[in-house]
């Protein structure tokens, strides 16, 4: 069994390598092929041009919308860099299935992939795990884009097809994947993922239960809020016990033992039935990673029709900011080595409180600007706002909307934008937001006469504000 499992893993490395070593060239830190001009878009679509990543190029389309921002990060894999906060999560999930879950000869039960490339076809990233065509995460104005297909994963689900067709039942998928979001402390366009599968067969799904060879994995009967139409209930239980059993285990090495835990159900397109972990932490309930049994309709176009499974996925920037107390999402881009230092431990389980590297208050200003009529997704904004203000820009909030009585489809926003340092620099001139901030609105507005305001806050209404032109997420900035 053991010798079989080693083979399976070993077809399953040369498998995932030479299908991904046309997308990934190593772990460059330079993702882009070449450097764009300052306030020049990342990818110009012109007519057959083509945005060249981790080695290979590809041609766009009228989907892409890739900005100069989030590609100067791909390939920086901030969990590969050793005693960087997200290293340390991501280490100690693994020193913990390594230990907890091993072969009979001693050998890890998990295999570990931390290297994936995050280029993936839209095929792995929703078709793989059933997410119907017309789901809304899906949306443009939610996803980055290379082209119609072939996009930087939104979540590390994307391998999972590829890693169970090539024969593996056991393992742990790190990386970076990338959302189009909001701006605050919380949210940042590229996050990191730990994702989680494991499958049984009957033997081992019911190895030590009494009268277990009576017991059946599969049947055909109807779906409900507590099985799919292909389980047997006996089989979906034990499931369920082993995965929160799993997780159970995992928070406590990580927050320590007598931890308060509630399970919330919930839904995602390749589990059923689905739940939330949540912890009481501090006196305050967090949500902290998301997990269920698989669809079996997954597994079995996998080619693992005779297994049934559980996963799960966490972010480490959640558990990060938990577990070590780190206010702000953008610190972990940070190249501060005050920052860094401080995670630079003997012990990788060592408790570690965040020093705060910033003592000055946040600078907030407020802006207005007329929307165009149709196609625009609030998220063409932020993504505006992070190019050009890149992590200067602490939050962004909208404050105020206005639509024309006479002109339908005219629309107002007025926007607030908190700007401030993650690191102990101060903001060398008094008026460099509002010329930050007039470069935002220059960059966004369609008429060259439009003079917008910039004003502090109290200052709420700009007096000739430029008209947005962002024609849809599709247009790179």
């Amino acid at each position: 069994m053991v010798a079989s499992a080693l083979r399976r893993g070993a077809h399953a490395y040369v498998y995932l390598v030479s299908k991904a070593s046309h997308i990934s060239r190593g772990h460059q830190h330079q993702a882009w092929g070449s450097r764009p001009a300052a306030g020049e878009c990342a990818a110009q679509r012109a007519p057959g041009s083509v945005v060249e990543l981790l080695g290979t190029s590809y041609p766009q389309d009228d989907y892409s919308n890739l900005t100069r921002k989030v590609l100067t990060r791909v390939g920086r894999n901030l969990h590969n860099q050793q005693h960087h906060p997200l290293w340390l999560i991501k280490e100690r999930v693994k020193e913990h299935f390594y230990k907890q879950y091993v072969g009979r000869f001693g050998t890890p039960l998990f295999s570990v992939y931390d290297s994936l490339s995050p280029v993936v076809t839209t095929w792995q990233n929703f078709d793989s795990l059933l997410i119907p065509a017309d789901h809304p995460s899906r949306k443009k104005g939610d996803n980055y884009y290379l082209n119609r297909t072939h996009m930087l994963r939104a979540h590390t689900s994307a391998h999972q097809w590829d890693l169970l067709h090539a024969g593996l039942d056991a393992f742990l998928v790190v990386g970076d994947v990338y959302r189009r979001d909001q701006i605050d402390s919380q949210h940042y366009p590229i996050f990191h993922q730990l994702e989680a599968v494991r499958l049984f067969s009957k033997h081992e799904l019911f190895a030590g239960i009494k009268d277990g060879e009576n017991l059946q994995l599969f049947e055909q009967s109807s779906r409900s809020a507590h099985k799919q139409e292909t389980h047997t209930m006996e089989a979906v239980k034990f499931v369920e016990f082993d995965l929160k059993q799993t997780l159970t285990r995992l928070v406590a090495h990580l927050f320590g033992d007598g931890l308060e835990i509630r399970w919330v159900d919930c839904y995602f397109p390749f589990t059923h039935p689905s739940f939330e972990m949540e912890i009481n932490f501090h006196g305050e309930w967090l949500e902290v990673l998301g997990c269920g049994v698989m669809e079996q309709q997954l597994v079995n176009s996998a080619g693992a029709q005779d297994r049934i499974g559980w996963a799960f996925g966490l972010g480490l920037e959640r558990l990060a900011m938990i577990l070590y107390d780190i206010p702000d999402i953008r610190l972990f881009w940070s190249e501060d080595e005050r920052f860094l230092k401080q995670f630079r431990v003997s012990n990788m389980n060592q408790k570690v409180k965040f020093q705060p590297l910033s003592k000055y208050p946040p600078m907030i200003n407020d802006i207005s600007f007329w929307l165009p009529s149709e196609n625009y997704a609030e998220n063409d904004f932020y993504d505006l706002v992070r190019t050009i203000g890149g992590d200067l820009v602490e939050k962004v909030d909208l404050i105020d909307k206005f639509e024309h009585p006479k002109y339908h489809g005219n629309r107002h926003v007025l926007e607030r934008c908190t700007l401030g340092c993650v690191q102990d620099q101060k903001l060398l001139e008094p008026a460099q937001p509002e010329v930050l901030l007039k470069h935002l609105l220059s960059k966004a507005s369609s008429h060259e006469s439009a003079q917008p305001k910039v004003g502090c806050q109290g200052d709420r209404a700009p007096g000739n504000a430029g008209l947005l032109s962002l024609p849809g997420s599709a247009q790179a900035i």
